[in-house]
This record gives C-alpha cells, structure tokens and sequence, in this order.
C-alpha cells in the first residue's frame, strides 16, 4: 500500500506526456558513433557551425570583465530592445516603438510566453503540417489543441486563407502560426502571400504568431516581417540562426501593445530575465552583419552543392529551397518508414539526417530533413556517402 501511494505520488503530469523532439534523438545517436571513434557529418540539428559574430563575443567577454551580473528588466535591457526595433527600420523599412519589443530566453521561450499570453487551455491553433515540432508539443503542454493544416506543392507548402477557413468552419480556432522562410521545408511564402493570410485570420478573429526565426537566411527572394501587415499580430525572432547564437539563448518579440503588460509579468514569474551577457552580446551582434552575411553565403554554396548532388544519388524529389539552411527531400522511392531510413543512414553511411515524422506525423515517413549549415567540405562528402550507400543497399 504505502510503494503503491509512493509511486502515485511521483506519477508524471498528463501535460508532461508530449512527445519527444526526435532531432535531439538523432543527435545524441550521432554522438554515440563519435564517441566510439567514428566519423559523423551532422545535417540533423538546426544550428549553425560558425561562431557568434566576433563583435558579440567581445562585448560578452568586456562584461564579464567587470565581474557583475545581474538581473535585467523583465522585457530586456532597454538599449537592446531599441536596437531591435531600429533593425525592423533598417531590414524592413518598418517603423517600430521598442516598448513592444520583448527579449525572451530563443525563440523557445518567446513562443511560451506568446502561447500563454494569447490561448487559454483548450483553445485550438492552426499550425502547418509539415512544421516544427515544439509548436505542437508546447501547445499540448499548454492544454491547447494543435490543428494540422495539410500543405503540399500547390499552395508552395504553405498554410493558405482557404485552407485556414475551413478548418475554423470546422471547429472555431483562437490562433495560427505561420512560419517563413519554414522548418523543415526551407519555403518562403511571398509578401501578397503572407497578408492575405494575416488579414484573413484576424478578419475571423483568429490571432496570428509569426514565427520568423530565419529571416535573413533568404535565397529566392526578401523575406517579409508580419509587423509591416498588422500591429496586432505576434512576431517571434532570435539570435540563433542567421547570428549563430544558438547557445547563448536570446531572442525577442514584437507584441501588440495590450499584450506587453501580460507578457512582461509572465516573463517576471518564468524566468525574472533573459541571460545578460546574452543580451549584452545579441546588441554586439547586430554590428558584425558583415561577417553574417559571408556565413550566409556559404550556406548559398552549400544548398547548390545539396541541390546538384542529392538528385544524383538518388533523392530527386526536393521542396523549393528558398531559405533558412533546410532542404526537405521526399525519400518514398527507398522507404516507407524515413525514421528506419534515418538511424540505417547514420550507421551504415556516418550521415545524420532527420526523419519527416518528427515534422509530419502523417506523411512524414517519406521525407528527411538535411540542415546545410555546415562547411562545404562535408557537404561534399555527404553527397558522396550517401550516393555510394545507396548504390550498396
């Protein structure tokens, strides 16, 4: 009786039965191999190789010299949330007030505060399928609802109005994200595109996060912000992809303004503030554009060695590259099952991907994400490994 009420009383919570980020699974996998002297090349994980612009570093580097830190406001240090928003005038030529702009703990934590500050429990939220994983999983921690919007080659593998609509026609939805340039498809959805679904969610009361993680990492053409279309929508952004900053865990959003206040006391509660060296390194950040933007470049180099060599050894069918370091390729000609697929690839070829269930539990088990954000040389022998693979197999 009493181990029967000590295991009741350790039980997990309902919420807390999400499931598991498979891309994180993949690496840890890859760093088995390694660790038994094995030679991986990691295309699994969203996260750059280069390093945080060298003007980040230093400005962390002089703050710790100083030996003191503390806390910051909840929202951000101010001269960083005013840095923010004079870059949405600079890249956009949008004006924005830097009182709506709150700096959040990566995106990953703006989207908690955004979740929170806009749905209650129960409250459905459009998100598109294929899409990131947290979305969904954070929303049923939440208690919310995540509704698959399927997307395919005729809408360019986005969410469209229509599509949007009908599933509100189905069962009324409070909310949708929408991300461009997308995980895991690298599309982009273009400026008409991207109003029209804004102005058609809020015209039905649906409200709209932006999730815009990779903007700045855009080939096909300018990606476009949500702030220039609505002050009511949620923009979610970080310092992680196109500024390399994935560990330092900084990002920021652009709220409307009845929404400052609620996210601002659920930040107090959460998390008091984001990490200061991190914000007193993403300010640094903006003034080593110039050496993001040669990083960028070389993920241009990258995703044309991926799209010349991948169709030759074997995977033809890709998704239209446009942006972010992502290239999402239809693998159903090999396998049904892309997880089996995935583990096989890494073993037997040293090659980590990740398998499309992570991203589309429905028809997921026919694609696999490769992320481009390593060196071309490897890039190079990946195409190699994989083409010599599966001409064994």
């Amino acid at each position: 009786m009493l181990i029967d009420k000590a295991r009741r009383l350790l039980n997990p919570s309902a919420r807390s039965n999400v499931a598991p980020f498979i891309v994180m699974e993949v690496m840890e996998a890859a760093a088995r191999i390694e660790a038994s002297g094995g030679h991986v090349i990691h295309m699994e994980v969203g996260q750059p190789v280069a390093p945080a612009p060298s003007t980040a570093i230093a400005a962390a580097q002089a703050a710790l010299a100083a030996k003191r830190v503390p806390y910051t406001a909840a929202l951000g240090i101010p001269s960083l949330r005013a840095r923010i928003a004079a870059h949405y005038v600079e890249s956009y030529g949008v004006d924005l007030d830097p009182e709506r702009v709150a700096v959040t703990t990566g995106s990953s934590g703006g989207f908690i505060l955004a979740f929170l500050a806009l749905f209650d429990p129960g409250d459905r939220v459009a998100i598109a399928s294929p899409g990131y994983p947290p979305y969904r999983h954070i929303l049923r921690a939440l208690g919310c609802e995540p509704v698959l919007i399927e997307t395919d080659a005729a809408t360019r593998w986005a969410i469209t109005p229509e599509a949007l609509l009908a599933a509100h026609r189905t069962a009324p939805l409070k909310g949708v994200v929408v991300a461009s340039p997308a995980n895991p498809t690298g599309t982009m959805m273009e400026a008409q595109a991207l109003q029209a679904l804004i102005e058609a969610a809020e015209d039905a009361g649906i409200r709209f996060v932006s999730d815009e993680i990779y903007h700045g990492l855009d080939y096909a053409f300018p990606a476009e912000t949500a702030v220039r279309f609505s002050d009511r929508a949620v923009v979610i952004n970080s310092f992680s992809k196109y500024f390399c900053m994935t560990g330092w865990r900084v990002g920021w959003m652009v709220l409307p303004p009845t929404l400052v206040r609620p996210v601002e006391r659920l930040q107090q509660n959460l998390a008091i503030s984001v990490p200061t060296l991190s914000q007193i390194a993403a300010e640094a950040a903006f003034d080593g554009r110039a050496e993001m933007e040669a990083v960028k470049h070389g993920y241009e180099e990258n995703r044309q060695i991926l799209l010349r060599g991948l169709p030759e050894a074997g995977f033809d069918r890709i998704l239209p590259v446009d942006g972010a370091f992502y290239l999402y390729a239809d693998v159903s000609r090999f396998t049904e099952d892309s997880l089996d697929f995935a583990k096989r690839m890494l073993e037997q070829a040293g090659v980590a991907a990740t398998p499309g269930v992570d991203f589309d539990p429905l028809r997921g088990r026919h694609f696999l994400r490769f992320c481009y954000a390593g060196a071309a040389a490897e890039m190079h022998e990946a195409v190699e490994r994989i083409g010599r693979w599966l001409r064994r197999g």
